[in-house]
């Protein structure tokens, strides 16, 4: 299946569809971009016991992680490492369209980087993703920091089926 990459335009159009494909952001001037969306940080996590991925789902278990709170300042001060990252939007793409979330480049330039997975056709949730730190000297993130743009891709077609999978939150 063919796609093709959505500009400011378009997502801003999309932001208004119910429902809206992008809901519960901080500050929309800031956050739509010429080819994409950037979600902003509500919380960290470091990990504390390890996952399981196996043939099956049933066999799946992921790993755990311990919230790190952060300071009357908003920040959290981060030593270097993996880190589970949830972000504070509602992300719910129609049956035509798929996402690719990439870290932006600020963070690279400061030795941090955000993996980040696809979005499937049909999702409907918030996003997490993996922040590691890979400076030597950690790193500090405010609470809704724009960590992540989303870049957002229109399907030829929209799928038969869309996202099934157990991180699918029910519509509001």
């Amino acid at each position: 299946m063919v796609a093709h990459g959505l500009d400011r335009d378009t997502i801003a159009a999309l932001l208004q569809a119910d429902p809206p494909l992008v809901q519960g952001y901080v500050d929309l001037a800031a956050q739509l971009q010429p080819n994409g969306f950037d979600l902003t940080l509500a919380e960290v996590a470091a990990f504390t016991d390890p996952g399981v991925i196996g043939e099956t789902n049933a066999q799946r278990r992921l790993a755990e992680a311990q919230i790190i709170p952060f300071g009357e300042d908003g920040l959290v001060r981060l030593d270097p490492g993996p880190y589970r990252i949830t972000f504070n939007e509602v992300v719910s793409l129609p049956l035509d369209v798929m996402s690719i979330g990439q870290t932006r480049s600020s963070l690279l330039r400061s030795g941090v980087a955000v993996h980040g997975g696809i979005g499937d056709a049909g999702f409907r949730g918030v996003y997490q993703a993996l922040l590691v730190v890979y400076h030597p000297g950690g790193f500090t993130v405010a609470r809704n920091a724009r960590l992540l743009q989303v870049a957002f891709f229109r399907l030829t077609q929209p799928v038969s089926e869309g996202y099934q999978g157990r991180f699918q939150q029910p519509p509001r």
